[in-house]
């Protein structure tokens, strides 16, 4: 076994590498960027060398400046991670020529699967099940658009190299076809390097299971069973779980046969992940094989008992696989999701800044967290904004489900917007409870998931003022007490008058709505008054622990709530709520009159294509710009028609959050 290993990747895959490689009482070494220097991943290692720049590509796609790091500190190994160098076999080739043991498949093994062109071909000769298309090398815009024609709507462009869902389009018109090709090459260029595309029909309603295998340099292949990853949006995952509630042993004996029939084709070493499109009549036909540690791999970790890095370290190693394939266990049921810093009602906009307050549930023989990042980090716009994965187990899937919601509810992030609540509503959404997700049903129904939210009912406009009001009160008996006089009644100012109450005006905004309310009461009785004229009740508020409860109108209610300076947040176990703080007093700013004339950037990143140019006529909709931000692209478009005023960008240029790209002709 290795005595130190690199961990050339970032966040919480290093942090994961460098927990499993501790408990081997390996020395762990990490690389950082500008932007991570401080990350947590650089403190928890042995050490750490900076690498470049914050972009990937002047730092984690630096392969020369992690050997050099590598043999700094006499690593004897490099660990890649996932995403960044995990597929690049001439990255893994450089590791080798170093003299240094690469924790991964082979280079010709990845250069065989680097091509999702060329591994169809090759699974197709290894009699694996594979979807026609077209996985030519004449990438003539031409050329493409006759092979779908061919192949028939509705069809898939996706990117020949990478993965994680970057460079993928379903086309359904061919009068879409040429617009969603381009943007699939920008993409893929930016994402991988290279803008090959490879072109195949189109399943309708598919399932997406992907099976784990391994293999090690004595000739041994096995699988570790199966994860269904359906939940997808716009091709990214968004809940996996083993086992697929769709797999009969029958049908999952036949791909587990099949994954290790591909791994065998290609000589595969160490981990991997063989994906399959199944159709809704069990037929499953070969994807991709991911030549590395696939982000959900906790899944099967809880499922199997085992740990899948140890298992990478030990093959590449020089080691024989630890189990036979009969000796692979599966035990209960194992959930994923990822916390991640985006705005759902934005059209999943990725966020950045900092964590101002990141409450995850504690671990457990149930839960674990797997996360970058602690509270006070910054979720910076030259990454992924993933905050953390959230993976459950129990002994059947209703109850994973049960402790999943009840995980997702003790999870509390302030600071960039989350997508914590469109989770907590997925989970409960029939399609998931019921197991009869398909890939595209998110992308066709996101409504069901993201309905317009419901104003808050007297209870939950209850339970957050009466958090508020006992926070409040407690702030001023902890200043009381740190104040000159602690016993004084002048200094404890929390609302109490000589015969009543005193009235206070407090104000939450709920969305865009504000809600003015006048409290009157101390130490849990209140009594509301709203600016409608209703009047709520309260009785025996207590908070402790997190948990409120109370009496409303001598109903008895419990919530998950926690109150601050700038808000509140009630959970009555099935929603989230979100009230924030405002001055007692109201300022109205003036509208921008000039504000739809003027296309600004959403968030801060990088300009990668212009089509708008001064005098330039636009009508409405019509795509002005794109910028790439957080490993997406986001086409920005005119508000109305017009003429372009001025460009305020070229490609390449990196712009802030709010910066003004276009300006239009003011309407006269």
């Amino acid at each position: 076994m290795f005595d130190t290993i690199l961990i050339a990747n970032r966040g919480e895959i290093a942090r994961r590498v460098i927990r499993t490689a501790r408990r081997l009482g390996i020395r762990t070494v990490a690389v950082f960027s500008e932007a991570d220097a401080d990350a947590q991943h650089v403190r928890l290692a042995d050490e750490a060398y900076p690498i470049g720049g914050p972009r990937p590509q002047d730092s984690y796609l630096r392969g020369d400046a992690i050997l050099d790091a590598a043999k700094r500190s006499g690593a004897q190994a490099i660990h890649p991670g996932y995403g960044f160098l995990s597929e690049n076999a001439d990255f893994a080739d450089a590791v080798e020529a170093a003299g240094l043991a690469f924790v991964g498949p082979n280079a010709a093994s990845m250069r065989k699967m680097g091509s999702k062109a060329g591994a169809k071909e090759l699974m197709q000769a290894a009699g694996v099940p594979v979807v026609p298309g077209y996985t030519g090398e004449d990438q003539a815009p031409e050329t493409l658009e006759r092979e779908a024609a061919r192949i028939g709507y509705p069809l898939m462009i996706k990117a020949a190299h990478g993965g994680g869902g970057k460079g993928m389009r379903v086309v359904r018109e061919p009068a879409d076809f040429l617009p969603n090709l381009g943007s699939c090459k920008r993409e893929a260029a930016s994402a991988f390097g290279r803008d090959r595309v490879l072109l195949e029909r189109y399943i309708e309603q598919p399932r997406h299971i992907e099976i784990q295998v391994f293999g090690d340099s004595h000739g041994s292949v096995i699988h570790l069973n199966e994860r269904e990853c359906s939940a997808q949006r716009r091709y990214q995952k968004v809940l996996e779980e083993s086992p697929s509630p769709f797999l009969t042993p029958a049908l999952r004996a036949r791909m587990g046969e099949a994954a290790v029939l591909a791994a065998r084709a290609i000589d595969y070493e160490n981990a991997g992940t063989v994906e399959f499109i199944v159709a809704p009549d069990g037929g499953f036909f070969f994807m991709e094989i991911n030549t590395r540690l696939q982000v959900e791999h906790p899944v099967t970790e809880l499922v199997t008992g085992l740990d899948l890095v140890e298992w990478q370290l030990r093959v590449a190693a020089g080691e024989a696989l630890p189990l036979a394939q009969d000796a692979v266990a599966q035990h209960g049921h194992a959930i994923e999701v990822r916390l991640y810093a985006e705005d759902p009602e934005a059209g999943f906009l990725p966020g950045s800044g900092r964590l101002q307050e990141l409450r995850l549930p504690p671990q457990s023989a149930h839960v674990r967290v797997d996360s970058g990042v602690v509270e006070g980090d910054t979720v910076t716009i030259f990454y992924d904004p993933m905050i953390a994965k959230l993976i459950v187990h129990d002994s059947d899937r209703p109850r994973a489900l049960a402790r999943l919601r009840e995980a997702l509810a003790a999870c509390r992030i302030i600071g960039p917007k989350s997508n914590i609540e469109f989770l907590e509503r997925l989970v409960r959404h029939p399609v998931v409870t019921e197991g009869r997700i398909d890939t595209g049903y998110l992308d066709r129904h996101l409504d069901e998931v993201l309905p317009p939210p419901d104003p808050p009912a007297h209870a939950e406009l209850a339970a957050a003022a009466a958090a508020a009001l006992l926070h409040d009160e407690q702030e001023r008996r902890d200043a009381a007490a740190a104040s000159p006089e602690p016993h004084s009644p002048w200094a404890i100012a929390d609302g109490w008058r000589l015969g009543h109450a005193g009235d206070r005006l407090l104000v939450l905004q709920y969305r865009e709505q504000r809600l003015e309310l006048h409290a009157a009461g101390t130490g849990g009785d209140y009594r509301l008054r709203t600016a409608d004229g209703a009047v709520l009740r309260i009785e025996g508020a207590r908070s402790s622990g997190g948990e409120l409860s109370l009496r409303v109108d001598d109903a008895g209610h419990r919530f998950l709530a926690h109150a601050d300076d700038d808000g509140v947040t009630v959970h009555d176990g099935t929603r989230r709520m979100r009230f924030a703080r405002l001055p007692a007093f109201r300022f109205e700013a003036g509208a921008d009159a000039a504000g739809s004339d003027r296309i600004t950037a959403p968030m801060p990143g990088r300009v990668v294509l212009v089509e708008a140019a001064p005098d330039a006529e636009v009508v409405e909709g019509q795509a002005l710009l794109v910028m790439e931000a957080m490993k997406m692209e986001l086409t920005l478009r005119a508000p109305r028609a017009g003429i372009v005023a001025e460009v305020r960008a070229e490609v390449g240029d990196f712009v802030d959050g709010d910066a003004v790209l276009v300006v239009l002709r003011a309407e006269t």
